[in-house]
């Protein structure tokens, strides 16, 4: 079965050239010129893959994303931000919101491709069944679910196979381009930032003071390890 990637871009003529490279690579493939009716038709027949500009009529491309990850049945839905703005600040604006890749324009078509296919490998591994607990926190590898003090958290796809691959591995140190090769799995285009962003955001979710964690710790100039008992 072929995947469908949702792609929403108001120039014409980048939505067409975007189109047709991810038809030729052997996607299905819609296209949005607006931000405003996308989840709507995204919880009617759910997508495998987001493709979204930022600055959109209808709506900002960021505010998008947090509404797609806002819907229980599209959180675990890979998203790719394809837009001019280019800054690093814009960048990590991006990963905050939940995005799992974001390519700068001008971009080169079939690199873009690339990216699309690295981004839904990484999805493709099913995580080993297991519950998993400490303090409060019970994370099902299952159903991939977290639960803080008895209330389901939500969570990224990659927010939550970074948190079992720590958790996993309790009491070890790994530098962020082990954890890029183990979760991001496809690192050409990803930067060891990113693992930042995303410690930060599940800090935010598991600790109850998170600029004083006690679980996902720091450790100076070698990477993170998450601490299983203190």
């Amino acid at each position: 079965m072929k995947q469908t990637v949702f792609v929403v871009e108001d120039d014409a003529d980048i939505s067409r050239l975007i189109k047709h490279y991810l038809e030729q690579a052997g996607f299905l493939v819609r296209t949005f010129p607006r931000a405003d009716k996308v989840t709507a038709s995204a919880e009617q027949t759910p997508p495998s893959l987001f493709l979204l500009d930022i600055m959109l009529p209808g709506g900002d491309g960021i505010e998008l994303g947090r509404r797609i990850r806002q819907v229980p049945s599209l959180r675990m839905t890979p998203l790719i931000f394809v837009t001019a703005k280019s800054s690093e600040s814009d960048r990590l604006t991006g990963f905050d919101v939940g995005a799992d890749d974001y390519i700068s324009k001008p971009f080169n078509p079939k690199e873009l491709v690339a990216r699309v296919k690295a981004v839904l490998r990484r999805f493709e591994r099913p995580l080993a069944p297991s519950v998993l607990k400490f303090d409060e926190v019970e994370v099902n590898t299952g159903a991939m679910t977290l639960f803080v003090q008895g209330k389901q958290v939500p969570t990224t796809a990659t927010e939550f196979r970074l948190l079992e691959f720590l958790v996993r591995n309790a009491g070890k140190v790994h530098r962020r381009d082990q954890i890029l090769d183990a979760v991001w799995r496809d690192t050409d285009f990803v930067t060891q930032r990113s693992v930042d962003v995303y410690v930060r955001k599940l800090r935010e979710k598991i600790e109850r003071d998170p600029e004083n964690p006690r679980r996902l710790l720091t450790v100076r100039g070698a990477g993170y390890r998450f601490e299983a008992d203190r």
